[in-house]
């Protein structure tokens, strides 16, 4: 039987080549991810469909969400109309040129929408973007 010397010092192998590759899977997993993580508008709405359809993308947009029901969520908290300017008065005092995005369901009453515009104009916002389908 052989005897194993401990005097004997060998040098550990770094292998590199599976460094990489984890690391490689680790940076596709996180662009993945946040790709996910980005998403501004949580609630399940059914948007009306538009031809002339385009996809605007801003920093940080603020969605306003009216659903089918008439509740209105300011991003993700549910709040109630009088609400709505305060909130929105803050948003602008934060960052003047904040771009407000509108989502309703296309089964909501019109007269919601147009007094969730309203409240918007009456707040000094100017960037107000209204979310539509891009149709087939």
């Amino acid at each position: 039987m052989k005897r194993r010397d401990f005097r004997e010092k060998s040098q550990p192998l770094v292998m590199i080549i599976p460094m990489i590759d984890i690391m490689l899977f680790l940076l596709v997993f996180f662009m993945l991810s946040t790709i996910y993580m980005v998403q501004t508008n949580n609630f399940q709405v059914n948007l009306p469909h538009s031809e002339s359809a385009e996809k605007e993308i801003k920093s940080n947009p603020i969605s306003i969400t009216v659903t089918k029901s008439g509740e209105i969520f300011y991003d993700d908290t549910k709040i109630l109309s009088k609400n709505l300017p305060q909130l929105v008065n803050h948003a602008l005092i934060q960052n003047g040129d904040a771009v407000f995005v509108l989502y309703g369901d296309r089964e909501t009453q019109y007269e919601k929408i147009v007094g969730v515009l309203e409240l918007l104009k009456k707040s000094g916002v100017r960037h107000v973007s209204i979310a539509t389908e891009i149709k087939d």
